[in-house]
């Protein structure tokens, strides 16, 4: 089995979402701690290239627009870019369908080393446990098969942008009450997130709301129950919401992308689960984060809300 010795071209595959490249961060950083003078070049989704591009970490990244196979006209000119790389090995951190599919596109005997679950590849995670542990886990196995073994923890200080612009009064708390569009089950019922704000802004603690336009109607019942609430719905980036954990005293919200992001960051959360997720496989990770699970969250009371938040004094939940 072929290690980390110096290769000179690398490929790393991670198209999203928000959360899956949150917890591609320490494996993101591992690959590039253990690869330290080759030249690294990620293939992701367009919504993450520009907020990747600032870690550092890879010296290229390319956007995939994941063409179908009909689509001949995107996918030939993938296939050619891929080939034209020469990459000396390939850190498939996707492993679906469509990623092994490009292991595929490499000619036999000219294929790269490939770390991943394709069929024939030179370091596959065969391990029967990578569909039953967390993310993270898997991706540290994985990575373990191709002689990485030093995986450090997520540092997203390099993702931090400037929110003095929003002047918010401290102490605050973030609110996340979007989700799925297409899975209401995702989501705690807006008036809920309501009475939270009030409880919130009683302690002494401003709410900030974040979502996009999705969120347009929730964000309003809820500032209609508290105008105390800053709305930040539709103004913020990514790098935004990393500064915004790192700053808020806590946060609460949906099984959604931007409260891996918040979480990671260190900031004190409560991630709410439905039935339609496994908080087991891909809970947000960070310093103090608690989990509620409901199989319908429009059945999860709001007193079990309130005894859940991870507050000053809490013991520590990983």
């Amino acid at each position: 089995m072929a290690g980390t010795e110096k290769l000179n071209r690398i490929l790393v595959i991670k198209h999203g979402a928000l959360g899956d490249v949150v917890l591609a961060q320490s494996p993101f950083q591992a690959i590039r701690k253990a690869h330290p003078e080759a030249k690294i070049t990620l293939l992701t989704t367009k919504p993450f290239a520009a907020f990747l591009e600032k870690s550092g970490l890879f010296d290229e990244v390319w956007i995939d627009s994941r063409p179908k196979i009909w689509q001949l006209g995107e996918l030939v000119p993938l296939v050619r870019k891929l080939r034209g790389a020469k990459f000396d090995r390939v850190y498939d951190l996707q492993t679906s369908s469509r990623s092994n599919s490009y292991f595929r596109f490499f000619p036999r005997g000219a294929k790269p080393e490939w770390c991943g679950v394709a069929p024939g590849c030179s370091h596959p995670h065969t391990s029967p446990m990578r569909t039953k542990i967390h993310t993270i886990e898997r991706h540290v196995d994985q990575l373990s098969v191709a002689g990485i073994t030093d995986i450090p923890p997520a540092d997203f200080t390099w993702a931090m942008t400037d929110i003095a612009k929003y002047e918010l009064p401290r102490p605050f708390a973030l609110l996340v009450p979007g989700g799925s569009a297409h899975r209401p089950e995702k989501r705690w019922p807006a008036q809920k997130f309501a009475e939270l704000a009030v409880w919130l802004q009683q302690q002494g603690m401003t709410p900030v709301l974040i979502g996009g336009p999705a969120e347009a109607e929730a964000i309003a019942l809820i500032r209609m129950a508290c105008p105390a609430a800053v709305d930040l719905s539709s103004k913020t980036d990514f790098g935004d919401i990393a500064a915004l954990g790192r700053d808020a005293t806590l946060a609460v919200g949906n099984d959604t992308g931007p409260m891996h992001l918040i979480a990671a960051v260190g900031c004190a959360s409560l991630v709410l689960f439905s039935a339609a997720s496994d908080p087991h496989m891909s809970r947000p990770r960070g310093r103090k984060v608690n989990i509620l699970r409901e199989d319908d969250l429009a059945n999860l009371p709001f007193e079990m809300v309130l005894n859940s938040l991870p507050l000053e004094g809490d013991e520590d939940q990983k």
